[in-house]
């Protein structure tokens, strides 16, 4: 099986985590992680490219075969917040699409599910299994890091056996709790 390097980013206009893997037959194995921060001083349209920027250097330094952002999500109460973070996500999305990069989008609960199990789970529940599946001395710092790889771990499950072994367990649980064990 050939090995798929897969860049997981958690967009955001102050801190984008960002993080490189690679999936194959064997297992996964992180390339490179960290964060792009955009100078807050700036106008949005300074940052904005400041944040594109970064992230096409990224792009072509790691080269991934895809890219998966995490979907745009905000508290009903703030819906400002969402707006920043399209830009943001928008931004990011160009600097993969024009590279010839692949943009695939996962919703924070599905990524909870395939890596943690649950898709409640608590950041902490999913940093430990970032730091457990990649082999990892130490958590990722800041969480926005752990985050991105865990985008990355997530769609690795998904797109390799179709059901990542953390969801495959919660399910055969459930179905176990069933009349008749559908």
């Amino acid at each position: 099986m050939s090995a798929h390097r897969i860049l997981g980013v958690d967009p955001g206009l102050r801190t984008t985590g960002y993080g490189v893997i690679e999936a194959d037959g064997r297992g996964l194995r992180l390339i490179e992680a960290g964060i792009l921060r955009p100078a807050p001083a700036l106008a949005l349209e300074q940052r904005l490219v400041q944040l594109h920027d970064a992230m096409v250097d990224v792009v072509r330094t790691t080269h991934p075969s895809c890219m998966v952002i995490e979907e745009l999500w905000s508290a009903y109460e703030h819906p400002q917040t969402a707006v920043l973070m399209g830009h943001a996500r928008g931004v990011l999305a160009l600097a993969a699409g024009a590279n010839g990069i692949v943009v695939h989008h996962l919703a924070h609960t599905v990524v909870k599910l395939a890596v943690a199990g649950s898709g409640s789970a608590r950041k902490a529940q999913v940093k430990g299994m970032v730091v457990r599946l990649l082999g990892l001395r130490e958590p990722p710092q800041p969480d926005d890091v752990s985050d991105a790889l865990a985008l990355a771990i997530a769609f690795a499950f998904r797109s390799a056996a179709g059901v990542p072994p953390a969801v495959s367990a919660a399910r055969s649980r459930r179905r176990a709790a069933l009349p008749g064990g559908i």
